[in-house]
Formats: structure tokens, sequence, C-alpha cells
């Protein structure tokens, strides 16, 4: 399915882990997934909104058909164009890949898709032992020509989004392979003697320094949130903590959203800008989270019509791509899903934003409030 030429187009982050596998019953306990943290989480000061309670879908096994077509008519009516699944595959095995076998094999949901490979190891850092590998990132001989091998049927997929008749894939840590032009050279190799032609292969910028050809890319995408320009803006002064081992890093969510906007200029290569909604990793870090105060859908609303605005004026037809971190990245507090306290309103912002509906004079407002 090729990306539109003439409208915008949002793409939205997919996380497919919650089910359970062998591995996370092995490491976490019987029947693991993140909805047992997020259900645990604990404010850590006053007026925190935790735990966060998903509404609509509830506590849902992404293995149940009807939840993913569920998921998918949701996305649709609130104006998000496609899922981009993560892809855990480490030299051949991959992990939490059932929902996403599960689509594929079906035809259902008949909703766009296109993948992100993680490629970064599995530690316990989410129990405070980083240096504690669960599964290793490696890259033998041979092993790239195995991956590509294997995603080519899934480009061939009549839902698989394209740009410029491009099957488009995103490397999460390209600076983690040990030879990226090399991957990039291959791939692209691997899809012309399939008969697939050319392939648009993007990256994560934020680990990234130097012009993307320097690599074979096509286009970089700017994370957000981009911790390494928020690092310094961490605020304790307007809050009253009240969990005693708290030592996590609170950072306003208009910081995040002028950070963000920031980097839309015109730049020598494609750079796809992202938005999120909200952070707040409580559930997987209780005393040492990143947390995004302030993120409501008004700022959240606005700050991705901005971002449609300015992709307007810079990025060419068939380029104007913007990402949302997430739809369900619940353990995160990245999400759009509807949850007890907002409802749809995260996602009836997406629309509004979508369809141009924030007026000038309120995003004037806006700006002038981040100072961008």
């Amino acid at each position: 399915m090729n990306i539109s030429e003439r409208d915008h187009t949002l793409i939205a982050f997919y996380l497919p882990q919650f089910h359970p596998v062998p591995e996370n019953d092995e490491w976490w306990g019987k029947g693991f997934t993140e909805w047992r943290n997020v259900a645990k989480a604990l404010p850590n000061f006053r007026g925190h909104y935790q735990p966060r309670i998903p509404a609509d879908l509830g506590f849902y096994d992404l293995r149940v058909p009807q939840t993913r077509e569920e998921q998918a008519e949701l996305a649709m009516n609130y104006g998000i164009d496609g899922f981009c699944y993560y892809y855990y595959w480490f030299d051949g095995k991959k992990i939490l890949d059932t929902p996403f076998n599960e689509m594929l094999k079906s035809g259902r949901p008949d909703f766009p898709f296109c993948l992100c490979w993680c490629n970064e190891r599995w530690t316990r850092k989410w129990d405070g032992m980083d240096g504690v590998v669960l599964i290793e990132s490696e890259y033998p001989e041979g092993s790239m020509q195995k991956l590509i091998r294997e995603l080519i049927p899934v480009f061939n997929d009549k839902r698989y989004l394209h740009i410029k008749d491009r099957p488009f894939i995103i490397i999460l840590r390209l600076d983690l392979l040990p030879d990226p032009r090399m991957t990039t050279d291959i791939w692209r190799q691997e899809a012309k003697d399939a008969g697939l032609g050319e392939i648009y292969i993007a990256a994560i910028r934020n680990f990234l320094t130097d012009d993307p050809k320097v690599y074979g890319l096509d286009a970089m995408i700017q994370f957000s949130p981009n911790w390494r320009k928020l690092s310094g803006l961490i605020n304790y002064d307007d809050f009253e903590i009240t969990n005693p081992y708290f030592n996590g890093g609170l950072i306003d969510y208009l910081q995040v959203a002028k950070t963000d906007l920031e980097q839309i200029k015109p730049r020598n290569y494609p750079l796809f800008p992202m938005v999120t909604p909200s952070w707040d990793n409580t559930p997987r870090m209780q005393d040492q989270p990143s947390i995004i105060y302030n993120s409501d859908p008004e700022w959240y609303g606005r700050t991705l019509q901005l971002m449609l605005n300015e992709c307007e004026k810079h990025f060419k037809p068939g380029e104007r791509i913007i990402f949302i971190n997430a739809w369900n990245e619940w353990a995160e507090g990245a999400y759009l899903e509807p949850d007890l306290k907002y409802g749809h309103a995260f996602l009836e912002a997406t629309l509004k934003a979508k369809n141009f509906g924030y007026q000038e004079g309120i995003l004037n407002d806006f700006m002038e409030r981040i100072k961008v």
C-alpha cells in the first residue's frame, strides 16, 4: 500500500507484547505480560496519575483476533493511517511475534502496517539489573541475509506500507550493527535478487549523527521523547514527592513539544518527525522512572497539528509522514488507546489535529508558550 502523495500520514508504533510467551514466563513468572507492571504501579508524587487503567479494550490479550480488530477500528476512526510493529528478531530467534504472525496469516485486520526491527539486546534493566543479559543481540556472518529473506514475503503483503512503491522498513539501533552500510547494501541487493526492486530503509536518528546516505539509508526518524536533549530539564521544584525512594526525572511536556518541533527544518534528506502523547515508565521502574508531566490531550493535539503544519511547509508530497509514540506502550505511559481518566480524548485530539481543527490563534498562543 503506497503512502499517499497528497495527504499527511500518521503511523503509530505498536507493541506486540501483551500475550504470554515462554521466555517471559521464565524471566518474570508464569503468565507475565506488562499488564502486571501496569496494574501494580504506584504514584510517586501527589497528583501522579498511576496506575493507568485501560478502558474500552481492557487488559487485553493480543492473541485474541477481536482485540486486534477493535484496535485497528479505533485507529482508523481517529485518523491513524497505519501501525508500525516492533519486530524482535535475534539471528533467527523471534519473540513476541504471535500477534504479528496471526495478523499476517489471517489477513485481518485489514489495516496498513510496516516494521521496525528492534535490534537491542534484552536485559533485566526493569528491575535494576542492566548487566544481566536475557537475549544478546549478535550479528554473525549471514544473519542480515537471513533476516531480509524472511521479510521479503511480508513486504509483498497488500497491507504493507510503501513509500513511492518501495516497502518501508525501520532499524531501531543502526549504531549497534558492526557494519551498518554493509547491512543496508545486503538488504537492497537481496530485495532486487528476489524481484522486489528497491526498498526504503530508515533508522532512528537519535543514535546517529551523520547524513543517512553514509549508512545507505533513505531517511531518518526523530524519536520522541529525545532524552539526550531533555536530560538537563529535570524539575522537582513543583512537586510533593511521596515516594521516599524516588530518584527519577520529571520533565514538562511543553519542553518535549519544543524539542520535537525544533527538529522540523529543511534538510538534504527526509527526517520524519515523531510526537508522543505522554510518557511515564513508572510501571517498569517504580523508583527511577522518566515522567513527562503536563501531558494532556490538548497539549498533545496542538503539538501534532503544529508538526503537521511544518510538514506541509518543508516536506515533499509522499514524505509527509509523522510517527506517534505510541499506540499501546502502556508500561511507558505512551499510548493513544482509551484509559479510565481520559477516555477517547487523546484519540479525539489526534483526529482534530489531522483535520487541522485547532485555530491559528490557539496555535500561536501555544508556540509563544513554548517559545518556538
